[in-house]
């Protein structure tokens, strides 16, 4: 058995390039993006009240949280108008939409489509002061229980106040497209 090496300095600084971790840790954005592009995701609206009406932004990373309390989770994008009034007004809506409501997603999750044209056409109402679109495969009104910023995005969690439950059959997010869900085995077989 060897005696352990005594500690010595280094006389030569490290190169900057010989540190794999200088930037950030982990793969790049791109690879990430890729990866991220393989997952499967609900597509859901969220929106809120904001100073000059209703807000709103189309989200795909939406979870539960808790069945007691009633909790769900959403990531919303750093520096949106749907995020700052969330914060302000406290309390925000999530819908769940179904496979027939893709343009609504596409129009909600345009950047540069104004508020007013992405409540265009809409039945909308106010629930608890948020603002409601009707025809969602589910809804739920929450009032913010928890804001953190992680990265580009912000966890926001939502203590779920009301709830409606609808029909049909949810629109999916997976390979930078919108898609159908369907069974892989019919039902009652099996």
């Amino acid at each position: 058995m060897s005696a352990p090496r005594p500690l010595t300095a280094d006389p030569s600084p490290p190169s900057p390039y010989d540190d794999p971790l200088r930037d950030e840790p982990g793969p790049g954005a791109p690879r990430c993006l890729a990866l991220y592009a393989k997952l499967a995701a609900g597509v859901s609206v969220v929106t809120a009240r904001g100073e000059d009406g209703p807000l709103g932004m189309t989200v795909s990373a939406v979870t539960s949280l808790s069945a007691r309390p009633p909790l769900l989770l959403a990531c919303l994008r750093d520096g949106s108008r749907t995020l700052a009034a969330v914060r302000a007004r406290g309390a925000f809506a999530v819908h769940l939409l179904r496979e027939e409501q893709h343009d609504l997603a596409g129009r909600f999750a345009n950047p540069t489509t104004p508020a007013p044209r992405r409540f265009a056409g809409t039945d909308t109402r106010q629930v608890l002061g948020v603002p409601v679109i009707a025809g969602a495969l589910a809804w739920s009104v929450c009032l913010v229980a928890d804001v953190r910023g992680y990265g580009d995005h912000h966890l926001v969690v939502g203590q779920v106040a009301a709830v409606h439950v609808g029909g049909g059959r949810p629109l999916l997010w997976h390979d930078r497209r919108f898609r159908s869900l369907r069974e892989l085995v019919p039902e009652g077989s099996g």
